[in-house]
């Protein structure tokens, strides 16, 4: 129970954390961390109290905020009824630094290399300590084709759009592929192409974050092929 009340918590301050980094990226983890535990007031007093537009601004974002917190909480049940045992709280980490990076990125088309080297990092760790699924062999392996694979892409199709793949994404497909193997990161990458060509037609766009694709193919691949 305890962890979903955490999740909760962490879900509904997920927006906040997306919008500070939003405001002083690129930062330092150092810097970063300050400034999400010591703002700066950007709004006086008077105007959260008299203007009618921030208070409306501010009731949506309570509202964003609690359908964060309720959705971060569901999937972190879902987790622990998929996966349970010691390792769960591997899991939690992956779920909850994935989705952070999903709403830093919808905000700000940028996925930070504070979180997404670290995420990487504890993905070897993850495989080497943890897993029961993947060898340190076939994390390493899938962190080298998240890398390289996406730059080789970049590299034949740069003619078409030199920007296809951010380096962002680049990195958090390797962490993915870090704590996935080489296999299921191939499901990875082509669902989440499939995601955001979807979403492409769907809004039409031509461009777009690749990083909330990458999550939620991530986040199907893990309940479904684990």
């Amino acid at each position: 129970m305890s962890y979903i009340v955490f999740s909760f918590l962490f879900g509904f301050a997920v927006p906040y954390i997306a919008r500070r980094f939003e405001k002083f990226m690129p930062a330092t983890f150092a810097y970063a961390v300050y400034r999400i535990l010591k703002p700066n007031k950007t709004v006086s007093r008077s105007k959260r109290k008299s203007d009618e537009k921030y208070k409306k601004l501010m009731r949506d974002y309570r509202l964003y905020s609690f359908g964060w917190g309720v959705a971060t909480s569901a999937l972190t049940y879902l987790l622990l009824a998929t996966f349970g045992g010691t390792n769960v709280i591997w899991h939690i980490i992956f779920l909850w630094t994935m989705l952070l990076l999903m709403e830093i990125d919808k905000r700000m088309y940028l996925l930070p290399d504070i979180l997404t080297i670290p995420l990487l990092i504890i993905g070897f760790n993850y495989a080497v300590f943890a897993s029961q699924w993947v060898t340190f062999g076939e994390s390493s392996l899938g962190a080298f084709v998240g890398y390289f694979l996406p730059v080789i892409s970049s590299f034949l199709l740069v003619w078409r759009n030199k920007d296809i793949f951010g380096g962002g994404d680049i990195k958090m497909l390797a962490a993915v592929g870090a704590w996935f193997g080489f296999e299921k990161l191939l499901y990875v990458i082509v669902l989440a192409c499939a995601l955001f060509g979807l979403y492409a037609i769907l809004n039409r766009k031509k461009e777009g974050a690749f990083g909330p694709a990458i999550v939620m193919a991530s986040l199907i691949v893990l309940f479904a092929c684990f």
